[in-house]
């Protein structure tokens, strides 16, 4: 049991080392697209100096992510075999299309994109970051998350020989949760980079009022990030709720912290959550009804508790409800905090503003702690299960390996990634806090001729 719970603190710690980096990698990616865009079409030095800059962390970002993503695979088939035995059929295609994306297409354009700028027209450049940013970064992700979401909501197999094999593709890739995480997946990834924007773009203007980079990069950053926080609560984090409460019930109990079956739930707002063979609840702070409506649209509908599961299916109450509404929290702050910031740009005021701007700068990691603490709320309270109601965590994993195997290895996995953490860090704020180089006009090819109206 020992060697089963140090895989699953192993395999939970560079999953959250590995999970830093695809939203980062995403976000930024699309953002440089507008800013490179916008600096071959308008001729715009400033959005010059903004790609060139972030492109850089764009770039620093997807390395990293992609030595800490191999790591995760080399784990499901050491520590994780039955597991990975049982859920191979399934997981097959969803993992070869992902490596198909992420490897063939980023080896090819990534070194368009880091290599060819000043090299290769203006066209190509950007075509092989939207590329890269598309089909390697975003596209890229929905294979993943449509395996992990076949672990939350099987679909499209049956059961033989102690395993599960595929018979339906499309029901096993679309199953009942891929799309709602999905979306709320990518529009927080997109917040992730319109708060780097933001933060990188606030620290500049701090130290000259007049940048006009840290201008322009912390407008794109707020107003992208106004959109985008409302996006991920609103229509995507309430779809998603929507889809828990249908099919993984006792995971909506306890992240709503609902002890018991009842009718015109209350949706809890705060409480703090004392485990225990009977858990309880204290401080609570709750809107009556309000918890069925958001559920089922329907204020008197029925909404089962944690004491209606058998307590060996429960999943922990303490982390499932803690991570929950501390995510919730976050959202909540991140709207209010770029809807201030968007109404300072608009009257003028930001700029001069180093209170709001010194929050901006400090923000920044936060949309990356509420990104984890997500993962910990759909990871957390799917346990018992690894695969829901078909296999349970402590069945997946390997007979063979001891428990000093796995604690060796989580200490030699733990300083590499402390040592890749400190390293990608380093490079972000020095490159992110860089004195930029002088605005030029862009390189055009001699057949990209410039509207009249663009020089107006």
């Amino acid at each position: 049991m020992l060697a089963v719970q140090l895989a699953r603190l192993q395999f939970a710690a560079t999953m959250c080392f590995h999970f830093i980096f695809p939203p980062v990698s995403i976000g930024l990616g699309w953002l440089v697209c507008v800013a490179d865009w916008l600096a071959w079409r308008r001729r715009d030095p400033v959005y010059e100096q903004i790609g060139r800059l972030f492109g850089k962390l764009f770039a620093i970002t997807f390395v990293v992510g992609i030595v800490s993503g191999v790591v995760m695979l080399f784990q499901l088939g050491t520590n994780w075999s039955r597991y990975s035995r049982f859920v191979a059929n399934v997981s097959g295609a969803p993992l070869a299309v992902e490596g198909f994306f992420a490897f063939f297409l980023e080896s090819t354009f990534m070194g368009i994109y880091l290599f060819g700028r000043d090299r290769v027209s203006r066209r190509l450049h950007w075509t092989s970051l939207f590329i890269v940013t598309l089909a390697a970064t975003t596209i890229s992700a929905f294979p993943i998350i449509a395996a992990n979401s076949w672990l939350q909501t099987p679909a499209g197999h049956v059961i033989r020989d102690g395993q599960a094999e595929l018979v339906n593709l499309r029901e096993a890739i679309i199953n009942p949760s891929t799309m709602p995480r999905y979306g709320h997946v990518i529009t927080a990834a997109l917040l992730m980079g319109a708060f780097i924007f933001a933060g990188v773009g606030a620290w500049h203007v701090l130290r000259d009022s007049r940048s006009l980079l840290g201008r322009k990069a912390l407008r794109m950053g707020v107003f992208t990030g106004l959109a985008v926080s409302v996006l991920v609560i609103v229509p995507f984090g309430h779809i998603h709720a929507q889809q828990v409460a249908r099919t993984q019930p006792e995971k909506l109990a306890a992240m709503e912290g609902l002890l018991t079956s009842q009718t015109r739930a209350p949706l809890m707002l705060f409480a703090i959550p004392v485990p225990g063979p009977t858990p309880v609840l204290k401080a609570k702070i709750e809107v009556p009804g309000l918890l069925s409506y958001m559920a089922f649209g329907d204020v008197n509908a029925r909404v089962q508790g944690v004491e209606e599961f058998p307590p060996h299916e429960r999943p922990p109450l303490l982390p499932t409800f803690l991570s929950f509404h501390a995510m919730i929290a976050l959202g909540n702050f991140f709207l209010a905090l770029m809807a201030l910031s968007a109404f300072r740009l608009v009257t003028g005021k930001i700029h001069g503003d180093r209170w709001l701007l010194r929050t901006l700068v400090w923000a920044v990691p936060l949309p990356m702690v509420a990104i984890q603490l997500g993962w910990m709320t759909a990871e957390v309270g799917r346990q018992p299960w690894i695969v829901y109601k078909l296999l349970r965590t402590v069945d997946g994993a390997s007979p063979a390996v001891s428990a000093p195997q796995v604690r060796f290895s989580l200490v030699l996995l733990g300083a590499t990634c402390a040592v890749l953490f400190a390293s990608w860090l380093f490079l972000m704020i020095r490159t992110a806090t860089a004195t930029p180089a002088p605005a030029t006009a862009p390189r055009r090819a001699p057949a990209e001729a410039v509207p009249a109206s663009h020089l107006a």
